[in-house]
């Protein structure tokens, strides 16, 4: 199985090539999800982005324009080098902070020495969580965020007390460190639908 990302925009011409490939695929509604199966084999199950349930008719464009942003949502990415955090209304960037900080690479040092860095990288590593947790708890408002990066990072900042008000939702985004390229790809594919893909 393979995870794709497909904006709410090419939905339609998605399924249309998917058709094209694999013949007929009849569409269901299925547990909140659309769902389909081609004669070969090869299935699909695609999802709302923000954990929405979709209770429409089982038709591409209907379920396409069931992907509606929240009036409220954010966007949190955090690695050990930076972070990226953002709140949204709607699909408009209302307010976002983008920052890097030093954290010492690995030595190949032994001993004690070795024991310093790891000791001085831990320190680093914890300031730069803080100082995302600070930011996050000022931008984002309670409710939807999407989160990515590295997954220890993450839930670091999300331990702060500050972030219990979230709701973190599908798809983790796999993002190298935050810029703001980065940040701006990552509000388009947390929008994205979410597509279960089999190929027979």
């Amino acid at each position: 199985m393979s995870l794709v990302l497909v904006p709410p925009a090419r939905w339609e011409r998605w399924v249309a090539n998917f058709v094209t490939r694999h013949g007929e695929a009849p569409l269901e509604v299925v547990d909140g999800a659309l769902r389909a199966e081609a004669a070969d084999g090869s299935h699909f199950v695609a999802h709302l982005p923000f954990a929405t349930a979709y209770a429409g008719p089982a038709e591409p464009g209907a379920f396409a324009a069931a992907a509606a942003a929240p009036a409220e949502w954010g966007v949190l990415l955090v690695r050990k080098g930076g972070f990226a955090v953002a709140r949204l209304r709607g699909g408009e960037l209302v307010e976002h902070k983008i920052g890097q900080r030093h954290v010492q690479g690995r030595t190949k040092a032994g001993g004690q020495s070795q024991q310093r860095f790891a000791r001085r990288r831990d320190n680093q590593a914890r300031q730069a969580y803080d100082a995302a947790a600070d930011h996050a708890a000022r931008i984002l408002a309670p409710g939807v965020v999407v989160t990515g990066g590295d997954r220890g990072a993450v839930d670091a900042v999300l331990a702060d007390p500050r972030l219990q008000r979230l709701t973190v939702v599908e798809p983790w985004l796999a993002v190298p460190d935050p810029r703001r390229a980065v940040l701006d790809q990552a509000v388009l594919d947390a929008g994205a639908l979410r597509v279960e893909v089999v190929n027979a």
